[in-house]
C-alpha cells in the first residue's frame, strides 16, 4: 500500500499545515550510503507567519523537549500533524521502516545554536528515524548551519547530497545507522527547527524526556558557559552519537 500521500484533514477540521507528497517531485530519497530524505515546500506558504510567530523563543541554545505551553497553537498543530500516524507511516515507508506510527515519537525544538552544535554524528541507537522541519524565512549565512549528510565522520565536506538550508518548508529525515553521518558547519544565532525522533521504545522516550528537562535547566543556569564551550570547534569536529 502506498501511504506516501499526506492524509487530508477530516471534514470540518482546519486545513493541514503540511502539504505535498513524500514521494512528490520536490522530495529526494536516497538509500545509499544510508536511508535519507530531503524535501522542499512541505509546509503551507500561507501559514509561515503564524508558525514563526508561535515558535518559542528560548534564550538558551540547543534542542529542548516540546512543551505545549511554550508554543503557540500553530506549532502545536504542526507537531501533532507530524507525529500523527498518517505522516509517520508515510515517512517510514520512504525510509524502509514499515508501520513507523507504532513507535513512540519525541518532539524537540531549537530556536538558536552555538558554534559547538552540529558536530558530525550518527544519532543515538535509541533513535530509529529522525526528521527535521525548518522554519527560517531566509538564510543569509552561506553554508554555516546548513545540514549535510556525509560519507565520513571526519570530513564535513564529504557530502553525499547537496546541503540543505534551514529555510521554511524544508524537511530532512533519515534512518539511524552506524554510518548515518550528518552535521553542519559552525553557526551561532537564530535557527528555528522542529525535530521529531521516532524511538525504539517507551523507555527510551522517558529517558530522553528526562535528560532534555535536566539539560534545559543547566543551560538556563550556565548559559554563558555553554556558549563558550566548544566555541572554537573545528569544521569537521565529531562526537560518538
Amino acid at each position: 500500500m502506498n501511504t506516501a500521500a499526506i492524509a487530508a484533514p477530516a471534514a470540518g477540521a482546519q486545513p493541514s499545515l503540511l502539504c505535498g507528497r513524500l514521494d512528490g517531485p520536490t522530495v529526494a530519497v536516497r538509500h545509499q550510503p544510508f536511508d535519507f530524505l530531503i524535501a522542499q515546500g512541505m509546509l503551507r506558504a500561507d501559514a509561515r507567519d503564524e508558525l514563526q510567530r508561535d515558535f518559542p523563543r528560548y534564550p538558551e541554545a540547543g534542542f529542548f523537549p516540546h512543551k505545549a505551553a511554550d508554543c503557540g497553537p500553530t506549532i502545536n498543530r504542526l507537531i501533532a500533524e507530524i507525529t500523527a500516524p498518517a505522516f509517520a507511516d508515510a515517512l517510514g515507508e520512504q525510509l524502509g521502516v514499515p508501520a513507523m506510527s507504532k513507535l513512540p515519537a519525541l518532539a524537540t525544538l531549537c530556536s538558536r545554536l552555538n558554534r559547538r552544535h552540529g558536530t558530525i554524528h550518527t544519532d543515538s541507537r535509541s533513535k530509529v528515524v529522525t526528521a527535521l522541519v525548518y522554519l527560517e524565512s531566509a538564510w543569509p549565512h552561506g553554508s554555516a548551519g546548513c545540514l549535510r549528510f556525509l560519507q565520513r565522520i571526519d570530513a564535513i565536506d564529504a557530502l553525499v547530497a547537496p546541503e540543505l538550508q534551514p529555510t521554511y518548508g524544508h524537511i530532512a529525515a533519515f534512518r539511524r545507522a552506524d554510518h548515518s553521518f550528518h552535521g553542519h558547519l559552525p553557526f551561532e544565532g537564530e535557527r528555528r527547527v522542529i525535530q521529531i525522533a521516532w524511538l525504539t521504545g517507551a523507555d527510551a522516550l522517558q529517558r530522553k524526556q528526562h535528560r532534555g528537562r535536566v539539560t534545559h535547566w543547566f543551560k538556563r543556569l550556565l548559559g554563558s558557559l555553554d556558549r563558550r564551550f566548544g566555541a572554537g570547534r573545528g569544521d569537521s569536529a565529531s562526537h560518538a552519537d
